[in-house]
């Protein structure tokens, strides 16, 4: 399940003539590596990167450059303003936008935590070392604005950016530079998600409704109808179901993701090492929410080798012989 962690790797001369010499690059590199807790602990590269990765001990996480490391000038200008979309992505691209009106009003950050820095909240640690990748959903290699056209279209019910918009550009570059320290080909531990356990029962809306009441209707609103922020132009806390929040082809809605994601990340301010909801609670609340009314994506291309489905894709073709509901609801163990 889990890959094996690596190391930084370096090119040496033979130990017969400069075998000092390496053991002090090595001690070097040691402290430098200390001193820069977390960026070169990585897995391999091919590891899933939308997974999540989840450390052995001892093991330091990612964490992301100082916004002060951004430079100045026209390129840390590009930089700080795909930051400002991140966060603010509705002011600029939702219905009312500033710029042009091509999303459903909820910003990049809904999902990806903290502009998409905190640690196992959908973060972009890896998306400059890893990008451009071949995608199984598309079953094409991807690049990094491509990528983020996908999100638009599918976590934020929009349209796509053209490529030579500003914005696109923008946002590229502020995912490039959140990884800007990750060596090419890795994985930071603490990207993505921390994975949840599977449930040895298919999960359950009428359990999950419960669950929903409990935690979630403080700011998400008893029939997900969100909370606006006080500008006017963007949620505060967003709807998470009905016609204004992610569509059927946006990542969140397979159980796993949606599980994953609130087991670790929710209620707001929850982080992965001290999580409020149990298992069962997440399972079930994912359950509810994905089983609400939601806007419709044409998905009839995805996953257009149907082996590399993930089992909890909840629509057909399937390569196994599980039924729809299964691949919806769970278990998802034989």
């Amino acid at each position: 399940m889990f890959s094996t962690f690596t190391g930084l790797e370096k090119d040496t001369v033979p130990f017969v003539k400069a075998g000092l010499w390496a053991v002090s690059l090595c001690l070097a590199v040691g402290i430098f590596l200390f001193i820069k807790a977390g960026y070169f602990t990585a897995l391999p590269a091919g590891t899933p990167t939308g997974e999540g990765q989840q450390p052995n001990g001892g093991h330091t996480y990612w964490r992301p450059p100082p916004l002060d490391e951004i430079p100045k000038g026209e390129e840390g200008d590009l930089v700080r303003y795909g930051r400002e979309l991140i966060l603010h992505t509705s002011v600029y691209l939702g219905p009312n936008g500033k710029v042009k009106p091509i999303s459903n009003g909820m910003n990049c950050k809904n999902c990806h935590l903290d502009g998409g820095t905190k640690t196992f909240g959908l973060n972009y640690a890896a998306v400059a070392a890893t990008y451009p990748q071949w995608r199984e959903r598309s079953g094409t290699l991807v690049d990094v604005p491509e990528r983020i056209n996908e999100c638009i279209e599918r976590s934020l019910n929009g349209t796509r950016l053209q490529e030579g918009d500003k914005e696109l550009k923008a946002m590229a570059a502020y995912l490039m530079w959140i990884g800007k320290e990750v060596p090419k080909g890795t994985i930071p531990v603490g990207t993505g998600m921390k994975k949840i356990a599977f449930l040895k029962r298919p999960a359950d809306p009428n359990l999950g409704k419960v669950a929903f009441d409990k935690y979630c209707i403080e700011c998400h609103g008893a029939k997900s109808e969100g909370l606006m922020a006080p500008n006017g132009q963007e949620w505060m806390y967003p709807p998470i179901f009905g016609d204004h929040s992610y569509n059927m082809g946006a990542g969140l809605y397979r159980l796993g993701k949606f599980a994953s994601f609130v087991k670790y990340n929710m209620p707001l301010g929850t982080s992965f090492d001290a999580p409020v909801l149990s298992d069962e609670e997440a399972w079930d609340v994912a359950a509810y929410v994905n089983s609400m009314p939601r806007p419709a994506k044409d998905i009839s291309n995805d996953w257009p080798d149907i082996s590399k489905k993930p089992v909890d894709h909840p629509f057909g073709p399937f390569a196994d012989g599980w039924s729809e509901y299964r691949h919806k609801y769970g278990p998802f163990i034989k």
